[in-house]
């Protein structure tokens, strides 16, 4: 794990350069975009948003008007017109719009579908995934229903949820709201959970009024199966696997083949694994369906494509298969720090297995 702390740390670093930077240049052009219009941006964001989406904005709207900035050089050097201020305007326009696209995604919910295959003589299931909802940081443990509804709607055979649920900010109440909202929710097989790396909280139990052993019991409370380096097998047809994160306490975490050593191989395996990181163990050891999250799909174009240089997650969104296993890492119900969704959007999955292997 010390290659994702890295990470964190580098990205941390480069965001607070990137927005010292941001900042630095806008001060440096203010006469050019205006005074007043800066002032009001600065104040709009410091209202509404907090530092870090105040600093993702920012960079944004640099980044546009550079784009625009060098659109004007270009223009001025093949046509000798000067349109530097009005490039300014299109750009602060075009960066706006943009950013509300990225509201949208991120507080929406979509639906996106998997067709995976087995040769083994099971039958079909249909399977709908979330992971981190991060509960009060997009939506209130109450609002966790809404988007329960329209999964709902799709009327699978089972839910699984590949952490965290929560965060370490979450408050106890939406906590135990959110849970509530699964109670209500209904499926053929019921309802399966694996722990993140921040549903037990990276901080004292205090800070948020709760640990990890009192979110279980409001799940339980609720009908859901919390697997931590667990399994069950659902109507003598699959598994369900549920692994410990590969962060948190991960010393104790124990290796996919000893848990999968007891169970019946002609069975299909589903592991739920928080974080996307152990994929060649898991190949190896003939797992079925894979399902992660974690990686919030980047969220932010273009991390999708940075964050395999950098972090030590296989793969960052979507289907991947390797060998007789498939592996699907979702984008994610909602969001941690972020407000917004560049790079993807909020969703939640649903997986068909066929009898047939595609």
């Amino acid at each position: 794990m010390e290659k994702t702390k890295i990470m964190w740390l580098a990205i941390f670093a480069f965001s607070i350069a990137l927005g010292i930077a941001s900042i630095l240049y806008l001060a440096h052009n203010i006469g050019k975009y205006g005074l007043l219009i800066a002032l009001a941006a600065a104040v709009v964001c410091v209202l509404i948003f907090d530092i870090t989406n105040t600093i993702v904005i920012v960079i944004h709207f640099t980044v546009f008007l550079l784009l625009g900035d060098l659109v004007s050089l270009v223009v001025k050097a093949a046509s000798h017109k000067d349109i530097f201020r009005a490039s300014a305007v299109v750009s602060a326009v075009l960066c706006v719009i943009y950013l509300v696209i990225g509201w949208i995604l991120m507080h929406g919910l979509w639906e996106t579908d998997y067709l995976v295959g087995t040769h083994k003589e099971v039958g079909g299931l249909k399977i709908a995934q979330i992971a981190d909802s991060h509960v009060g940081c997009g939506f209130s443990g109450k609002g966790f229903g809404s988007r329960l509804e329209k999964i709902a709607a799709s009327n699978p055979d089972i839910l699984v949820i590949t952490g965290d649920f929560v965060d370490d900010s979450t408050k106890k109440q939406d906590m135990i709201d959110a849970c509530k909202e699964l109670g209500k929710f209904r499926t053929k097989y019921g309802i399966y959970f694996c722990f993140g790396n921040h549903d037990r909280g990276y901080y004292s139990d205090e800070r948020r009024g709760y640990g990890g052993d009192e979110l279980v019991a409001e799940l339980e409370k609720n009908g859901v199966v919390v697997l931590e380096d667990e399994s069950v097998l659902i109507d003598g047809r699959f598994y369900v696997i549920g692994r410990a994160d590969a962060g948190y306490g991960a010393s104790n975490r124990k290796s996919i083949a000893d848990l999968i050593a007891p169970l019946d191989k002609n069975k299909y395996m589903i592991v739920l694994d928080h974080q996307p990181t152990d994929y060649e163990a898991e190949e190896a050891a003939g797992v079925d369906l894979v399902l992660s999250g974690h990686t919030h799909g980047g969220q932010l174009w273009p991390l999708e494509f940075v964050q395999p240089l950098i972090s030590e997650n296989d793969n960052v969104r979507g289907l991947e298969s390797r060998g007789n296993t498939d592996f699907i890492v979702t984008d994610g119900i909602s969001d941690w720090a972020v407000k917004f969704k560049t790079g993807c959007r909020s969703e939640f999955n649903l997986i068909k297995v066929s009898q047939v292997r595609y």
